[in-house]
């Protein structure tokens, strides 16, 4: 290893360090996946296998053994949910899997709907608190959610193993979101406000809460209806016929009604090539595959038979998912130990150590002699905006495959691209954080900082294989090498090491 001059604002660091960290040819792991919305929230603990695969740990084996109860979220008040209450709940799933929260290894907490509020998710995050360092947090908008359901509920492994285009449909308490999958890939989505939760009432039939959205298909239906109102049956199928109908449209037609239109969350689905099959997860699927009977004081059961009715007459085959309820509850994480001979830039120094950095792997068309900025810069903004990041609030981790050679103008031009792509996160004054495969971050690290007088701290680190739904560590420098610790955490879907893309948990140096 050599080190550099100190540069401006920060030491540049060349590393070529090969020293195994590695003990162990296998590692077992306890995990938890804490899925909470507006609707349910629920917990799957499973145990997870690791072998060693040269110098990498990969997921040989996952099994849940123990799915929690389906807990309807607690409420204070309508948009406040009640942590004391949800803190007893999951304390009872903790002790139904035998479990002692000490013992965990690892997880995930994902926060959908009113969940994601500032003051709900702080109060979510502090029942975790002492598990802070092993969970991944999540908060999924309806982009993420709506690719979350398609890759928890198997549609994207589905795509491949059956070489088809698949149609999944997780609805929900509040929203549906539409995944179009292909190749192992979500290649179309959209969301819409359909959801059995929409209207939620009493034994007696009186409303007890009311979204925006109830309103909008009670007066579509020919009534008024507020809180407090009695919602009898023939009103209830009359709410639900309208629903069921706007969500075959989204589903189906490339050009949507205005009525339609005003309720969607995402674009509108291209809808060019229809898909060889529908599958359907989230709450209301139980009802649809009849796992569920029993009725919770929602429109889940009148809405399942409206879309049994609406998907036969559309002729497209419906087959059963992987997971229905449980699809986005995910929160695996695996762990492989390795030292790479990469290049590293850190500027400044106290920028590290970072936690739970999000992860965009956009393919970026970098293997032309003359790069294109525009391209790459736009295929970054879209990367972000899919995974709800786009907003720039957070600081990301963008991983890139360099190719061909690094010259001045090439890693300008890349630099450029990066700069602009990522401009909402630096608006933000977030790092910039680069994560490459090859062995040039060291050299795109000093451009930014000293060709492109970036001011935002920079930290450009490489030999590191990265994809999307991963989420990094990245500790302080180590004194002794020069080099940094990388844990890379990875939300494993069940049966997603079907697409030959095994996620891992990794640490590198």
């Amino acid at each position: 290893m050599s080190e550099s001059d100190e540069a401006q604002g920060g030491r540049v660091f060349f590393s070529s360090v090969r020293r195994s960290l590695e003990e162990e040819d296998e590692i077992r792991l306890v995990s938890v996946g804490v899925d909470i919305g507006s609707s349910t929230s629920h917990l799957v603990f499973s145990r997870l296998v690791l072998e060693r695969l040269d110098n990498r740990y990969l997921v040989s084996k996952r099994e849940v053994f123990h799915e929690s109860d389906v807990l309807l979220t607690p409420y204070a008040d309508d948009m406040t949910i009640d942590a004391t209450k949800l803190g007893a709940f999951i304390d009872r799933q903790y002790e139904a899997a035998g479990i002692d929260p000490a013992a965990i290894d690892t997880g995930a907490l994902i926060l959908t709907g009113v969940a994601v509020r500032r003051s709900n998710a702080r109060a979510i995050g502090e029942l975790f608190a002492a598990q802070a360092g092993k969970f991944v947090s999540v908060s999924a908008g309806d982009a993420l959610e709506t690719t979350l359901a398609a890759f928890g509920s198997g549609a994207a492994a589905r795509s491949i193993r059956e070489s088809r285009r698949v149609m999944n449909v997780d609805i929900g308490g509040g929203t549906s979101k539409i995944a179009v999958c292909s190749a192992g890939e979500v290649v179309d989505m959209t969301a819409i406000d359909v959801g059995a939760r929409i209207v939620s009432f009493d034994a007696q039939g009186k409303v007890v809460r009311l979204e925006e959205a109830g309103r909008r298909f009670a007066t579509e239906a020919g009534f008024d209806l507020d809180i407090g109102t009695v919602l009898p049956e023939a009103q209830r199928a009359a709410m639900v016929e309208a629903m069921a109908g706007r969500l075959f449209e989204a589903m189906t037609k490339a050009a949507l009604s205005p009525e339609t239109a005003a309720l969607l969350r995402l674009d509108p689905l291209r809808n060019d090539v229809a898909p060889a099959c529908i599958t359907f997860s989230g709450g209301v699927s139980e009802y649809v595959y009849g796992a569920q009977a029993s009725a919770f004081g929602d429109l889940g059961p009148l809405l399942a038979q409206a879309i049994l009715r609406r998907v036969e007459a559309l002729g497209i085959p419906v087959e059963r998912p992987e997971q229905g309820i449980r699809a986005t509850v995910v929160g695996a994480s695996q762990y492989t130990i390795q030292v790479s001979g990469a290049t590293i830039f850190v500027a400044p120094m106290e920028t590290l150590p970072l936690r739970n950095l999000p992860v965009i792997a956009p393919d970026l068309p970098l293997d032309d002699e003359e790069l294109d900025r525009a391209a790459i810069a736009a295929a970054i903004k879209t990367a972000l905006r899919r995974l709800d990041l786009h907003d720039g609030e957070r600081a990301v981790a963008l991983c890139y495959r360099w190719q061909g050679s690094a010259t001045f103008r090439r890693l300008d031009d890349f630099c450029l691209a990066v700069i602009d792509g990522l401009g909402a996160v630096i608006g933000h004054k977030h790092p910039v954080i680069l994560v490459g495969e090859g062995d040039i971050g060291g050299l795109v690290g000093i451009h930014l900082r000293e060709e492109r007088k970036l001011a935002n701290p920079v930290v450009s680190i490489d030999g590191i294989q990265l994809k999307e739904f991963d989420f990094i560590d990245i500790g302080a420098m180590l004194e002794t090498s020069g080099a940094v610790p990388v844990v890379i955490k990875s939300l494993v879907f069940p049966t997603s090491t079907a697409l030959g893309r095994a996620s891992a948990l990794e640490c590198a140096v």
